[in-house]
């Protein structure tokens, strides 16, 4: 037990520098040797729980002592995220640069809610963004706004929908009321399930959403849309908000945002566009053909921290006309009120929270260590890098393709000859890999038909890395 403590009750400096240099070690030796982890935690349920104290301790303990049950008992319970072959449901990666952002972060503690109180994450979100918008050819008037996940960007957006139908729920609410419509949020099939969450978090109900059919490229159809709408006006029913992808869950589909847009014009219906996993891309010049007519949208999410190096959580909401956000959601009270909230952007206005973790830093971080075209690069690398592996399928027999591969996310499954039930041998095939731990891939169904997953988004992912996963997906087929 270290009974030592620093001029401030704290630990001392020299402890500080001692063990910060020795996790700094730690984190690189991480990095450099990731790839003799399994993927997936090998630990069974309660393993962690089984091993830990049932109270915490009355006294404190010397922090060597800590510091080693990361790798006692933290370590065996990781499920390595930035691993190579960590190619399930959609590949996030940090950087080291975004690491040292989180750290300044930490040690600043800085509650961005008002500008006062946070000049540097205030002004720095408006830089960062900006320059993110311009990296992604995006026009002058959207304005940016960081949250945590898409899911918190995305309800917000839903929420600037239902502000924008005039309909006072802001004062009156909706409950009790027998003036207020069933409100309709328009999206595809294959939508994220956080639209689903949001509609609930917002009290509009399920019943709300309205899913519409898609081709069999799993992409909206536009004229199925228009339909949907004509039946709910004619219904009496009131369409707010409607939200195409770019960049779907389960297949990486791009919706047609032009004709959806075409159409939430024609109804003045406000247009949202998800694009948190692809939108990283609209970076890349020869990609920007899947971003045509996002700049028409009224809000668009992108979230860095899906395929921009970035740690985890940063969510970007940008707004054609971020009032409307503020109207919906600024509440000032007595003590918050300063001489200068006229004149200043104040964090708290835009959203549900009242404090704002200092997030910019980090994407700063990021966007200054490797540049525009740093980042262009190992983008270009990562679909290059799927196109890839996507052939090898093609040219196979045994496997056959299950979607288009418009960006970094391969859909696919085994399909020898011979065998009855091709869903049960490929989650047999995926289950097997996965509780291997070396290589962790996913699935979805795609009409009917159990599809296995692949994304690519590891900055250390090489092409190495994915024949060793082409091979173990044939080694568990013959066996």
């Amino acid at each position: 037990m270290s009974e030592k403590l620093g001029k401030f009750g704290d630990m001392p400096s020299d402890d500080f520098r001692k063990f910060g240099y020795q996790i700094i070690d730690q984190l690189a030796d991480y990095f450099d040797e990731m790839e003799k982890y399994p993927v997936l935690s090998q630990v069974e349920l309660d393993w962690l729980k089984s091993n830990l104290p049932s109270s915490a301790p009355e006294t404190g303990e010397d922090f060597g002592d800590i510091l080693g049950d990361v790798d006692k008992l933290i370590m065996p319970a990781v499920t390595h995220w930035n691993h190579p072959n960590f190619h399930g449901l959609f590949s996030t990666s940090t950087s080291s640069v975004g690491v040292f952002g989180e750290m300044f972060a930490a040690a600043f503690d800085m509650k961005a809610m008002l500008w006062r109180t946070s000049p540097a994450s205030t002004e720095l979100e408006d830089v960062v963004l900006d320059w993110l918008r311009q990296m992604m050819d995006l026009p002058e008037h959207f304005e940016g706004i960081i949250y945590d996940t898409a899911s918190v960007s995305t309800m917000h957006a839903i929420a600037c929908a239902r502000e924008k139908a005039n309909l006072r729920i802001r004062d009156e609410g909706m409950s009790g009321r027998d003036d207020v419509p069933l409100m309709r949020v328009y999206c595809s099939e294959h939508v994220h399930s956080s639209i689903d969450k949001g509609v609930i978090t917002l009290g509009l109900g399920l019943r709300s959403l309205r899913k519409i059919e898609c081709n069999d490229r799993f992409e909206m159809i536009p004229e199925k849309l228009a339909e949907a709408i004509d039946e709910d006006i004619e219904a009496g029913y009131l369409p707010i908000c409607v939200i195409p992808t770019v960049g779907t869950t389960s297949t990486s589909s791009v919706d047609p945002v032009d004709a959806v847009a075409d159409i939430c014009e024609k109804y003045g219906i406000w247009l949202h566009v998800d694009t948190a996993y692809a939108g990283s891309t609209a970076t890349v010049p020869e990609y920007r053909k899947y971003f045509k007519g996002w700049e028409r949208a009224d809000s668009i999410v992108v979230n860095p921290h899906k395929w921009l190096f970035t740690p985890f959580d940063l969510s970007v909401l940008y707004c054609k006309d971020l009032s409307v956000l503020k109207e919906a959601f600024s509440l000032v009270a007595e003590y918050l009120k300063t001489t200068d909230e006229q004149t200043v952007k104040n964090g708290m206005d835009y959203g549900i929270q009242l404090g704002r973790r200092f997030r910019a830093l980090k994407l700063w971080f990021v966007i200054r260590y490797f540049g525009r075209e740093g980042l262009i690069e190992r983008l270009r690398e990562h679909c290059r890098l799927a196109r890839l592996f996507a052939s090898w399928v093609e040219e196979s027999d045994d496997w056959e393709i299950m979607a288009p591969v418009p960006f970094a996310l391969v859909c696919f499954r085994a399909c020898p000859t011979g065998v009855d039930d091709l869903n049960a041998l490929n989650g047999k095939i995926m289950n097997k890999i996965n509780t291997s731990g070396e290589a962790y891939l996913s699935h979805t169904k795609l009409n009917g038909k159990y599809t296995i997953r692949l994304s690519v988004g590891s900055i250390r992912v090489e092409e190495r890395h994915l024949r060793k996963v082409w091979n173990l997906l044939n080694k568990r087929l013959r066996s």
